[in-house]
């Protein structure tokens, strides 16, 4: 990487304040745990060079004005900013930020969209034939606006266009796309100091969800469902059978099965293995313990059951995945 590696990110009225601070203070730490070699010379752009007043009512202020940026940007980023409709939040377009995207995209390395900042990469019509990620509260606007791109509202965030193109999840997922835009450039002990800096649990990878099993699961109706999921999710090695859930509930294994289906649209089996998955990849991510260890604490009792939930939840292997997400110390 050069030693200058020029940033510019845009703001505009009511932005999401953590779209913009977020990657600006992983690129900060960058140059920090790199003694400066890192490079990174970030600015904010907006319509006119000037205070700018985000979602959060906090105002930012523009370097400079769009049509002040001139010559090669190293990396381009785009945040959003969404309006509150009546089914939820909308993400706005605003015709002036899509047009200097739009102009400004071949003068740059790569551009990244963070949250619903990829509502404006397409309507730039950077996105087409691509697959794309974006908040999940907006992903079903994002398809049906643009059906020529594909859309996976899992991921923490996507690569493409042969690693020129980046879409980020939101909103807090702004951090891991820039921990991995650092990785690219810098490797990845570096990022991996940088999150550390950031105390954050993990540095995630994009293929990861951006849910956990409880968060992936609406509020239950009954309150004490969502309290018997927090219970599970804190009591992964103990016995959480269907007749032991049911017991807890107390209420018969039938009528817990049915209520239990009902109000989180799986059964108490299946919510269990996933809850135990989620465990073990977190341990696999962040330990070198051997997998008999991760089963039994994840509450999979051996590596053989380990295994098989793996291929049922993930499609691959314990090993595969430690392979692939293992987070390993600077």
């Amino acid at each position: 990487m050069s030693a200058s590696h020029r940033v510019v990110i845009a703001v505009f009225p009511d932005v999401d304040l953590l779209d913009v601070t977020g990657p600006a203070e992983v690129f900060a730490l960058a140059n920090r745990e790199t003694g400066g070699r890192a490079g990174y010379e970030v600015r904010l752009a907006g319509p006119v060079a000037g205070p700018v007043r985000t979602s959060a009512g906090v105002r930012l202020v523009a370097d400079v004005g769009f049509e002040d940026v001139l010559g090669q940007v190293d990396t381009l980023v785009v945040p959003g900013a969404v309006d509150m409709g009546e089914d939820g939040p909308v993400a706005r377009i605003d015709a002036e930020v899509v047009a200097w995207v739009k102009e400004m995209a071949p003068h740059a390395r790569r551009v990244a969209s963070v949250c619903v900042g990829a509502h404006v990469l397409a309507a730039a019509g950077l996105l087409d034939g691509k697959t794309a990620t974006t908040h999940w509260s907006t992903a079903a606007q994002l398809a049906a606006d643009h059906p020529d791109i594909t859309v996976d509202a899992d991921p923490i965030f996507v690569r493409s266009d042969c690693g020129r193109l980046w879409t980020g999840a939101g909103i807090s997922a702004c951090l891991d796309l820039a921990l991995a835009l650092v990785a690219e450039d810098l490797g990845e002990q570096t990022a991996l100091a940088v999150a550390r800096q950031l105390v954050m649990y993990l540095k995630r990878q994009g293929g990861q969800s951006q849910f956990s099993v409880p968060l992936s699961r609406p509020a239950a109706e009954r309150r004490n469902i969502d309290e018997l999921r927090l219970w599970i999710a804190d009591h992964l090695d103990a016995d959480l059978s269907a007749p032991a859930l049911a017991a807890r509930m107390c209420l018969s294994e039938r009528h817990f099965a049915r209520v239990f289906k009902q109000e989180t649209g799986s059964s108490p089996a299946a919510y269990v293995e996933e809850a135990r998955v989620e465990m073990a990849r977190r341990l696999l991510e962040t330990t070198d313990c051997p997998l008999d260890q991760v089963a039994a604490a994840a509450g999979l009792g051996s590596a053989e059951t380990l295994h098989r939930a793996f291929r049922r939840q993930l499609a691959t292997t314990p090993a595969a995945y430690r392979r692939r997400f293992r987070a390993r110390p600077a």
